[in-house]
């Protein structure tokens, strides 16, 4: 069968699923916002009943929050909600916990050094290496600036 450009443009719109924007965007939000609330929820129990500091609970509250994320991952929960919620599990700690375990999770079958050591960045990689990238690369164009402002 020959497509053209136009003819194969037609031919997917035809057929791809539509998308529900304005029930994903709701969902997005409630689990979000669901998620942000469990997350300031274990900062208060933190902060007023354990009684540690602001700056303690924060840290708690983020390794808290890392741990059901991974947990979630592990007993394939985490990709349920994620089908429903779309964006709204990628608030971003628990959103990159996913990205870290869930292929170390299903590597692990392959040994730890091979499966799991090779495997555990393959989504989260990208993310760090630009990250750091864009870190790098904003913090000379900030070192270059204090050099010529001082001069």
């Amino acid at each position: 069968m020959d497509m053209n450009s136009d003819l194969y443009k037609k031919y997917v719109a035809a057929r791809a699923p539509k998308s529900e924007i304005l029930k994903d965007c709701l969902w997005a939000f409630l689990i979000g916002g669901a998620i942000c609330l469990f997350a300031e929820g274990l900062r208060t129990v933190y902060t007023e009943f354990l009684k540690v500091t602001e700056k303690d609970a924060g840290t708690l509250t983020s390794i808290s929050i890392i741990a059901v994320a991974i947990f979630l991952t592990a007993i394939g929960v985490f990709d349920k909600i994620a089908c429903h919620a779309g964006a709204g599990t990628l608030v971003p700690i628990t959103g990159f916990a996913n990205a870290v375990s869930s292929p170390a999770i299903d590597s692990r079958s392959e040994g730890l050094i091979l499966g799991v050591g090779v495997k555990i960045f393959t989504v989260a990689g990208p993310v760090l290496l630009y990250g750091i990238l864009s870190g790098a690369v904003y913090g000379v164009i900030y070192w270059i600036l204090g050099i010529i402002t001082a001069s």
